[in-house]
């Protein structure tokens, strides 16, 4: 069966002069997309790292609150509520506050999120990454931990015992945490006791929310509606919804998020507006080598075929271009402290996405063809 794939590829090796600026488009819409999309769904992803790596079923927060951040102070008492409740096997009050760092030396201010929880084995608000032996340091009153990637920003080149000040009040850094992000701000990790000392609000009554698990998993969702209908005045969720409604609110209802969302809209349209003309470009340019294989007798079908194929060949090139480089710039970011979450979904959909696109421009190209008529070589 004739094939047109290596005719395509060699018509692209002869003329690759012609054809490189339709392949460096796709390698510069491959990078975009993908550099967008993972700097878009690192924020998204952080945004809720601190709900989604602690081992709470449920969080109970005011009825308003649309992420951790944003929550005001709630009644300790409500505790009690979902303590009394039987399907639950623990309950216990969860602080996070923004709080400001004093670097140690300069006195320069940075905005941190202080993040306090009870540190046994069976803690709910303790995240998963942080170890028995940290949980141990961190019981000392005053001690907090910081995540190993925000050293820098925080002034520090270790964790080995460093003091300084939070809101005024000394403490001292006994240890790092890896393999945890915060999406806009610096986060640190402390006992119930130190987080109360550092945000006077957290005093006895109040809490900033209530952490609940359940005996067994399908009761989760059903204890959750059943709270929200008994206690109107507090919004119950389970950490998926709290994880989702946190994740919606940072990317459509905050100016950071509709820039990120703009922005990748903008490298799609982009993308496919420069290969698309680039491509159409580099077909007109070939019109007299079209005209010759009409003129030939080439049936009019296999010079859509060779177009088309050319496109494909086009996209993938481009694509193998990027992908190195898409890695390469996520590793530079990360040295300035700037997240890019090159997830395998992304890795796998942004190839394909321009894949598309470079056929999609192929098609868009072959309106060019109606003018590969045999007349244009007597011209």
């Amino acid at each position: 069966m004739y094939s047109h794939r290596p005719y395509a590829l060699t018509i692209l090796w002869h003329e690759r002069k012609r054809y490189l600026p339709a392949v460096l488009a796709v390698t510069f819409s491959t990078v975009l997309i993908g550099l967008q999309g993972g700097l878009l769904l690192g924020q998204v992803v952080y945004s809720s790292f601190a709900i989604d790596h602690t081992s709470a079923d449920l969080w109970v927060v005011p009825p308003d609150a649309n992420s951790p951040m944003l929550a005001e102070p709630v009644p300790e008492s409500w505790l009690l509520r979902l303590a009394s409740q039987p399907e639950i096997s623990r309950a216990e009050v969860y602080y996070l506050g923004q709080g400001h760092w004093h670097k140690p030396g300069t006195g320069a201010r940075e905005a941190c999120v202080v993040i306090g929880s009870r540190l046994d084995d069976d803690s709910l608000g303790a995240v998963h990454q942080m170890s028995p032996a940290m949980r141990t340091r961190l019981t000392e009153p005053g001690t907090v931990a910081v995540i190993a990637a925000d050293l820098p920003t925080f002034g520090l080149e270790n964790a080995d015992g460093v003091g300084a000040e939070i809101n005024g009040q000394r403490v001292r850094v006994v240890g790092t945490i890896s393999g945890f992000r915060g999406a806009l701000y610096p986060h640190m990790f402390c006992s119930l006791e130190t987080a109360r000392r550092l945000f006077p609000t957290f005093l006895h009554p109040l809490t900033s929310f209530v952490l609940a698990r359940c005996r067994h998993p399908q009761d989760v969702p059903v204890l959750a509606a059943r709270l929200r209908e008994a206690y109107p005045d507090m919004a119950t969720y389970t950490t998926d919804e709290f994880s989702v409604r946190t994740r919606n609110y940072w990317l459509f209802r905050t100016r950071l998020g509709t820039v990120l969302v703009c922005t990748v809209a903008l490298a799609l349209l982009v993308g496919g507006v420069v290969t698309s003309e680039t491509l159409l470009a580099a077909v007109r340019a070939s019109l007299r080598e079209f005209a010759l294989l009409d003129a030939m007798g080439l049936p009019r079908l296999r010079l859509v075929c060779l177009v088309l194929a050319q496109s494909w060949w086009i996209g993938l090139i481009g694509v193998l271009f990027a992908l190195p480089i898409i890695f390469i710039l996520a590793q530079a970011a990360e040295w300035t402290n700037t997240h890019v979450l090159l997830t395998p979904a992304l890795l796998v959909g942004t190839p394909l996405v321009d894949l598309v696109l470079a056929v999609l421009s192929g098609v868009a190209a072959l309106r060019s063809l109606r003018e590969a008529e045999p007349g244009v070589l007597l011209r």
